[in-house]
């Protein structure tokens, strides 16, 4: 299929400024143009914005992924230095992901420290209440 920029900005929730940027900066290489100059996406372009969006969401610079995108260019004979490339970010990720476990945990030892507290709280009340009616 062939998409329009619009269609796809809408689609990756990213601005056409975006889709401009990363073609300019080589990270979208082969995007084809219409009679009239207007970008014609197409699915293959598609699986290239959703990695590089994927890769910026992880974290890497422009320039890394420009390194890879360009790698990519060069066909088989740079599938390994690709894929290190991929398995330094899976390693990135995987200590992102236990940094905000970490986080995660702290917040939910401080909730369940209100909890505890909120219902010695109520309970008090209820004595409280109790021991006024006697």
């Amino acid at each position: 299929m062939k998409y329009s920029m619009k269609e796809v900005s809408e689609k990756f929730n990213i601005t056409p400024y975006t889709l401009r940027y990363y073609e300019r900066e080589g990270l979208l290489p082969f995007v084809q143009r219409d009679n009239n100059g207007r970008r014609i996406y197409t699915d293959v372009d598609l699986g290239s914005i959703q990695l590089v969006n994927c890769m910026r969401a992880t974290g890497m610079s422009i320039a890394y992924i420009k390194n890879y995108v360009s790698l990519t260019t060069k066909g088989k004979d740079t599938v390994d230095e690709r894929r290190n490339i991929m398995l330094e970010q899976k390693e990135i990720l995987k200590e992102e992901i236990k940094k905000y476990n970490d986080l995660l945990e702290l917040v939910n030892m401080k909730l369940d420290y209100y909890d505890e507290k909120i219902s010695r709280d109520e309970l008090k009340e209820i004595i409280t209440e109790r021991n006024n009616k006697n």
